[in-house]
């Protein structure tokens, strides 16, 4: 057989297990889907790109009471004992980090009891930059989910409504918490009236913003996280690079931590377009 032939016989053959493989996992997924629970028909689009909207976790990340909330402590190194190992000690809300319904109800379902067909959803963006560069303290309305669902159509089944207010690129600065002269917080989040909303109206199952609160700032009583977590909702905090992403079409995974007990925790998170 001539040089030319076995090359092409080779890579005829590289193609049909890169077919095959495709064919296997596309056949696990459908699998996995009926087995965990129905996933929404949004997911079976083929993603191309795929966007970390994780934050790097350090010992002075900001936090919302502005303590330190993330430790480490290293228990062996490469030079002595050839491996390194640290030991971690986190408040469960750091960084870019999950709120389960647990974290403000008395009896809801913990980080670990959340589904994983409800942390693998159509992802929704809502774009507030503009009022959120002019006020600090803005919020997301149900007049800004009204402008997205005429701009978009109607909210995906089971999706994560996210809020993109540009404040990610404050990460790093005093802006980021904004805090004023007496120590209140100066930073977007979700209006109570549009969880609210949302839970009459759709049927999400999360909502995401890019500051350290569900909340605005400024809020004095916690209202929307009560509002959307007690209502069996949960909730990420300190998402990143939403701004990369359209207003419709990205499908969001939630690494969230199975911790037994737990009311949230930090997550790994990105998005499929």
């Amino acid at each position: 057989m001539c040089d030319a032939c076995v090359i092409e016989s080779v890579k005829n053959g590289m193609l049909s297990r890169r077919s095959f493989f495709r064919a296997a996992a596309a056949g696990a997924a459908t699998v996995a889907a009926a087995s965990t629970g129905a996933l929404s028909p949004a997911l079976a689009q083929a993603p191309s790109k795929v966007t970390d909207l994780t934050h790097e976790l350090y010992e002075e990340f900001p936090t919302f009471f502005g303590e330190q909330q993330f430790f480490r402590e290293q228990k062996f190194n490469y030079k002595e004992h050839t491996f390194n190992l640290f030991e971690l000690r986190v408040n469960e809300h750091t960084g870019t980090h999950i709120d389960a319904p647990l974290h403000f109800s008395e009896d809801g379902r913990t980080v670990a009891e959340i589904p994983v067909a409800d942390l693998i959803v159509p992802l929704a963006v809502v774009d507030i930059r503009g009022k959120a560069a002019e006020n600090p303290d803005a919020q997301l309305t149900p007049d800004d989910i009204k402008a997205w669902i005429a701009a978009n159509g109607d909210l995906p089944e089971k999706a994560c409504v996210a809020l993109n207010s540009g404040w990610a690129r404050h990460l790093g600065t005093e802006k980021f918490r904004n805090a004023d002269s007496e120590g209140k917080l100066h930073f977007p989040g979700f209006h109570v009236e549009a969880v609210q909303y949302l839970a009459e109206n759709s049927s999400a199952v999360g909502i995401a913003v890019d500051t350290l609160s569900l909340d605005h700032g400024i809020s004095p009583d916690f209202a929307t996280h009560h509002a959307w977590l007690s209502s069996g909702h949960w909730g990420l905090e300190g998402a990143a690079n939403l701004d990369q992403l359209p207003a419709k079409g990205a499908t969001l995974i939630v690494g969230a931590p199975k911790v037994r007990g737990g009311t949230g925790g930090p997550s790994r998170v990105f998005a499929l377009v």
